[in-house]
């Protein structure tokens, strides 16, 4: 059976993280997702560890399920050859500042021109709309600038720090995804293509000020901004006599059953703290604090135990080694043995979503070679042999 997107073809031209995230949760769903590469290759192929060149672990997670074309767009032979492609492609995705897309010749209104029907999907730091367009862009600069460093601050009281994952790069790659898809339905109804943009720094503000604009949400304001309850700083993973556990007690149930648990039943319906989820938000760090303070009597596997029967979010905390052991994970396939053709034995992170009718293609295409399909995809395009032999000879494409 074929994938959801069976039958939608991207030229991908990004590079890193955030574009390859995006076209990769669409590969995964059965797109023909064509990644064009410079000659020199994406920038992460050479982030290790690695068994080969060009084959480090960060590209192999954000680049299956896709075909590799090198092409030389900065010579007309090359820019020529990718013109021959968009005329039978559905999406065009870059993730470079649009003043450099303009410089390579491949705007919207030049491919529109080509194919009425190309969704032109830019992925890039900031709105051309604003005073910031046309700055580059990094997950760090990005974090930083929509305040996540400062609440990390906040929350701890520590200095600021950046979140030790490429929260803006991810996030923003599920927004393109959903954008660009929203863009091919719209065609359905339209027949015609469009271009779009997705900036990171408007989507993680959004993302941030959703919670945090707090008080600031009202005119005139009514209160400070920040949401308390994810900013106190009693709000951690609980150390226990050997480990830790994290807990999320919320709803009136929830508290008045884990009071009961810790021999304060009676706390419930007589301190006003606990009143409501509003009184409860207001004085989450003293509650919070009491929880620990629980937590820290027991070892972890009795109050997982404690918790679990009575119907308490829990969860251990991972650390990164123990989450490739967790039995969950393992048996519903998302830490999956893989025989790469060219690295080897290799565990691939599966798809966390599923289709009743469609399925998810997890380890069809493991990540490609460099220009491993050049050839091919060429071939299909129309080239023929002559003239791909012509490309490899100036340098345009390989193999």
């Amino acid at each position: 059976m074929a994938g959801a997107l069976n039958g939608l073809r991207i030229l991908d031209l990004t590079s890193v993280l955030m574009g390859p995230f995006a076209t990769q949760l669409m590969a995964d769903m059965g797109a023909d997702v064509v990644k064009i590469e410079s000659p020199a290759g994406d920038t992460v192929r050479g982030i290790g560890p690695m068994r080969h060149a060009g084959m480090g672990a960060i590209f192999l997670h954000v680049n299956r399920n896709k075909r590799s074309l090198v092409l030389d767009l900065k010579k007309p032979e090359g820019l020529n050859a990718f013109f021959e492609l968009v005329k039978t492609a559905d999406v065009v995705v870059y993730n470079i500042r649009p003043q450099a897309m303009q410089r390579l010749g491949i705007s919207y209104e030049r491919l529109q021109a080509i194919n009425p029907r190309i969704i032109y999907a830019g992925l890039y730091g900031y709105s051309e709309k604003g005073p910031y367009a046309g700055k580059p862009a990094y997950d760090d600069l990005i974090q930083g600038a929509a305040a996540v460093p400062s609440l990390v601050s906040l929350a701890s009281g520590g200095e600021p720090r950046y979140v030790p994952l490429t929260l803006a790069d991810r996030t923003v790659g599920l927004m393109a995804s959903n954008t660009i898809l929203a863009a091919v339905i719209a065609r359905y109804q339209t027949g015609v293509g469009q271009a779009v943009e997705v900036p990171m720094f408007e989507t993680m503000a959004q993302y941030v000020l959703g919670e945090h604009m707090a008080g600031a949400t009202f005119e005139p304001a009514l209160g400070p901004t920040g949401y308390p309850r994810l900013l106190v700083q009693e709000r951690h993973p609980y150390p226990t006599l050997d480990g830790h556990v994290c807990v999320l007690i919320y709803t009136d149930r929830q508290w008045e059953t884990f009071l009961g648990l810790i021999g304060k039943a009676e706390l419930f319906r007589q301190d006003p703290r606990l009143a409501s989820i509003g009184a409860r938000t207001l004085h989450i760090n003293d509650l919070y604090r009491m929880v620990a303070e629980a937590m820290a009597t027991q070892t972890t596997e009795v109050w997982m135990a404690r918790l679990n029967d009575a119907d308490i979010p829990c969860m251990p905390m991972h650390d990164v080694d123990s989450l490739l052991q967790d039995p969950h994970l393992l048996a519903v396939g998302m830490l999956q043995p893989v025989a790469h053709p060219t690295e080897g034995q290799v565990t691939e992170i599966g798809v966390p979503i599923s289709f009743s009718g469609t399925p998810t293609l997890p380890v069809q295409k493991p990540a490609p070679q460099l220009g491993q399909h050049s050839a091919q995809i060429l071939q299909e395009a129309g080239l023929t042999d002559a003239a791909i032999q012509e490309l490899q000879r100036l340098g345009v494409t390989n193999r």
